[in-house]
């Protein structure tokens, strides 16, 4: 179960890792884009009109509604790489008090931080699928490329849903480490890629 989870975790975050990668490109060309039509515009324009007038009509500008795909691509990201996140306990936690705690103590605190862990994750996927279905009912559109809003809901969706999945195996994974005593998902903190 445990290779299961991890897999599918880092198969989220590789989705998450291409989106973003590709939302870069995007934002490069939207820029590069916008900066050439301030110049085409500009003194380009007075310089060399017909030069000018053939980059605009050829669409020489920033991307249309690309504001738009980097605010859903950027969700789905996020929700992307929660999973692996979870499952390497990659969270930021401060110890510089359970530090020198006994190993007992660290294990029921542990348990306690996963077991809130999955009721949020787990609340979080649940409202998102309620966003997603009042977006869906309602019709909404972003105002630029006029997608459903909806989508960008399911995409971030997956990620959630995997994350709340592996978050509450990760949660009775630390109940079974309280009552044997013994660490069964600890060494995996810092997980190897």
């Amino acid at each position: 179960m445990r290779n299961l989870a991890t897999q599918a975790a880092r198969l989220m975050a590789i989705c998450g890792g291409l989106v973003l990668t590709l939302l870069i490109v995007l934002i490069c060309i939207s820029v590069i884009g916008r900066s050439l039509n301030g110049l085409l515009h500009g003194w380009i324009g007075s310089v060399m009109p017909g030069l000018s007038a053939w980059a605009l009509d050829l669409g020489v500008g920033p991307i249309n509604g690309d504001f738009e795909l980097v605010e859903a691509g950027v969700a789905f990201a996020i929700f992307a790489f929660l999973p692996l996140c979870q499952i390497s306990a990659g969270h930021a936690s401060v110890d510089i008090f359970t530090a020198k705690l006994p190993m007992r103590i660290n294990r029921v605190l542990q348990l306690g931080i996963d077991v809130i862990f999955a009721i949020v994750l787990i609340s979080i996927a649940y409202q998102l699928y309620n966003g997603m279905l009042s977006k869906q009912s309602y019709g909404d559109t972003t105002f630029l490329l006029q997608f459903p809003i909806w989508w960008a809901y399911a995409a971030s969706l997956s990620g959630a849903v995997l994350t709340a999945v592996i978050a509450f195996y990760v949660a009775g994974i630390r109940a079974v480490e309280c009552l044997r005593g013994e660490d069964i998902l600890s060494q995996e903190s810092g997980l190897d890629l």
